[in-house]
């Protein structure tokens, strides 16, 4: 098969011109504002720029991904069956492919698996399965890193389970503990949240986790990055761990990941369907900033060029956000900002408004990097460079999903 490539000639080519004033450019982060320590708070990592370059696009005829399984072949109860055929899922993904059966024959599984490869359907259809076997006892518990992934796990999970009578609550910082708590009083089969508001219902005597035999730990590379690992070990601990099912997704699988793996799991099915850290749909640049250049009259230029239609841009601290987002809407932009200062409500309309194309623009900490699932998104700006390559890597993740392309700029200098 013939291969075309289209190179570019310059990292920064395509970049409009500079026009208007030129002010001193500013350090690090928009406002000059430092990172305050925070749990899981990580020193920044050298990058190297050329890793946030992938100019080469390459049309050549794709490996076709041919399952072993359909969804309406798996051995799953019929009412299951026809929610899942009535979202349109037909085939499933590689990862949902490989875990639902082992997964449904209740064994212990570790999937290793790319953001946004559907693995919170390859836990959660064989999981209400299960439930659906036994409704008045069976508990799943589902850890998550941030408030967005729990809130999006549960979304998915009501698409799953509707006309079924299986009932869930979403436990997360940020929103009143107050309705967690009254919602926990009746019985729900799924009960889903960030590790530390769980635990924090627990101590105050408002969930038990004994009567709880399956737990998903989704994102455990980003529990175990934000400092969960106590909080996790602690849930654990309150769950029995002979008749425990776990369940255990990760993006990456370092030494720490394995000896949680190796606490947590009893004789794990490894499945990894992980290809390259960036998906091979966004087209990856860097942004120089020159000496007297504005980064925010860098930015102003590229937002107003009519491809840039919707767009999430990252910083790294919550005033760096708050103080970039006010800046764009005085402007005259539709932008709109989550980070750590918002309670639940204010990031959840702020999403909404950027999910429904009311808002051009979300900037966003790195809260936004992993689990979100926001259709559209035809760039990702990094204002300020990642901490790790690893955040890199998921900030990106937003663009160029579901087979569509998407493009990711990082300012540099």
């Amino acid at each position: 098969m013939e291969q075309k490539r289209t190179f570019s000639r310059n990292s920064s080519a395509g970049r409009p011109p500079l026009s208007g004033r030129r002010t001193p450019a500013r350090g690090g982060t928009f406002g000059g504002s430092r990172r305050s320590p925070a749990r899981g708070a990580r020193k920044g990592q050298h990058i190297d720029i050329s890793r946030f370059i992938n100019k080469t696009v390459i049309t050549e005829e794709a490996v076709v991904f041919v399952p072993e399984h359909l969804f309406k072949d798996f051995n799953i109860d019929a009412r299951l069956k026809a929610n899942i055929l009535t979202k349109g899922y037909n085939e499933p993904t590689p990862i949902q492919d490989r875990v639902i059966p082992h997964i449904l024959h209740g064994q212990d599984v570790v999937g290793i698996a790319n953001t946004g490869t559907g693995k919170t359907a390859a836990f959660l259809v064989p999981l209400i399965n299960k439930v659906l076997a036994n409704p008045n006892k069976e508990k799943v518990l589902v850890l998550a890193p941030t408030r967005e992934l729990a809130q999006q796990i549960e979304a998915e999970l009501k698409e799953f389970v509707k006309g079924l009578k299986i009932f869930s609550v979403c436990c997360v910082g940020g929103a009143p503990i107050g309705r967690q708590i009254n919602d926990l009083r009746y019985h729900n089969n799924f009960v889903i949240g960030t590790p530390g508001r769980i635990k924090d219902l627990i101590e105050r005597k408002c969930l038990d986790l004994s009567g709880f035999k399956s737990v998903v730990l989704d994102e455990a590379d980003r529990m175990l990055d934000m400092g969960f690992i106590n909080d996790m070990k602690f849930l654990m601990s309150l769950m029995s761990k002979e008749d425990r099912h776990t369940l255990f997704f990760s993006a990456t699988l370092s030494k720490e990941i394995e000896a949680l793996i190796k606490d947590f799991l009893k004789d794990p099915v490894m499945v990894s369907v992980k290809t390259q850290d960036t998906s091979k749909n966004v087209e990856q640049d860097v942004v120089h900033i020159k000496a007297g250049e504005d980064k925010i009259e860098v930015l102003h230029n590229l937002l107003i060029q009519p491809e840039f239609k919707k767009v999430l841009i990252f910083g790294r601290t919550k005033h760096g956000v708050e103080k970039l987002s006010h800046s764009l809407v005085q402007r005259g932009f539709k932008a709109q900002s989550i980070h750590g200062d918002k309670n639940q409500g204010q990031r959840q309309r702020a999403l909404d408004l950027f999910k429904k194309d009311v808002a051009q623009v979300l900037v966003a900490t790195d809260v936004a990097a992993r689990g979100l699932d926001i259709a559209g998104v035809s760039h990702v700006i990094n204002f300020d460079i990642p901490e790790t390559y690893d955040d890199y890597v998921h900030r990106i993740g937003r663009t160029g999903r579901a087979g569509k392309s998407g493009k990711a700029l990082t300012f540099i200098g």
